[in-house]
């Protein structure tokens, strides 16, 4: 996706995500997050919209982390960080330096895309909390939104986050799996990693869905909302080995908490 595309994205689902947030009792208990409140979920985006716009500003990490204290109100807190954090899009080009957590790519097009995908993701949490219907996601986003995850959060978090996989990639099960939508494939599968690191997990692009021991595949909008545990498994279609399927399941959850 192009950037003016993934802003204009970030934009629509933002108003979304506001009007939520707005329309839910603070003290709500969010579904897809039990531990958060509907407050809980605007104060968490609200500070990561900061340190995204810091991590611009500065061109590295910000040292002094959280920030002080933020607007009790929830749409206050949004409205103003929000503010912000399109106010560094607007001073920069997607090409220009940021400070990032993916090693080859430090630059503010990269928080665009991470911030159009968190923001669509916590305006279905909030949607959710206000007891509305999760508004259409449009599938050019969902069919990006699942690359990020398989590429970004599995693939690369499987060599950075090893902690975050406990025991999942001490002697994992090496066939692959496929995932799949009518648009797009990918492989993945468990191989020797370096130095200090037994396992990763290799992700790349498949002609078909039909090159794994086993399969989730499904529309690109409920199979993005599987991955981010925003959706059960009668949301996707499962085939294949139900080792593996457990397997992937377990990864997949890791990599996304």
């Amino acid at each position: 996706m192009d950037f003016s595309r993934l802003l204009g994205c970030l934009h629509d689902d933002f108003a979304l995500l506001r009007d939520a947030v707005a329309a839910a009792d603070p003290s709500a208990r969010v579904p897809s997050c039990p531990d958060w409140s509907a407050a809980d979920l605007a104060h968490h985006v609200a500070k990561v919209y900061l340190h995204k716009a810091e991590s611009i500003r500065l061109g590295a990490f910000p040292e002094e982390w959280p920030p002080g204290v933020l607007d009790d109100d929830p749409v206050t807190t949004l409205d103003e960080t929000h503010a912000v954090l399109i106010g560094q899009f607007s001073a920069h080009s997607p090409e220009d330096r940021a400070a990032t957590w993916h090693e080859p790519d430090q630059t503010v097009g990269f928080w665009i895309r991470r911030m159009a995908q968190e923001t669509l993701i916590h305006r279905v949490d909030a949607e959710l909390t206000a007891g509305r219907p999760v508004s259409p996601i449009p599938g050019d986003l969902a069919l990006d939104g699942i690359d990020e995850v398989l590429k970004l959060f599995l693939g690369y978090g499987s060599t950075h986050w090893l902690d975050d996989f406990g025991t999942l990639l001490d002697d994992p099960d090496e066939r692959p799996v496929s995932v799949s939508t009518s648009h797009h494939a990918w492989t993945l599968r468990a191989v020797r990693g370096e130095g200090v690191l037994p396992w990763r997990i290799h992700v790349e692009d498949a002609k078909t869905g039909f090159d794994g021991d086993a399969l989730v595949s499904g529309d690109a909008v409920p199979l993005l909302l599987w991955l981010w545990n925003r959706g059960d498994d009668s949301s996707v279609r499962l085939s294949g080995d139900p080792a593996l399927l457990k397997q992937f399941h377990a990864l997949r959850t890791a990599a996304t908490q």
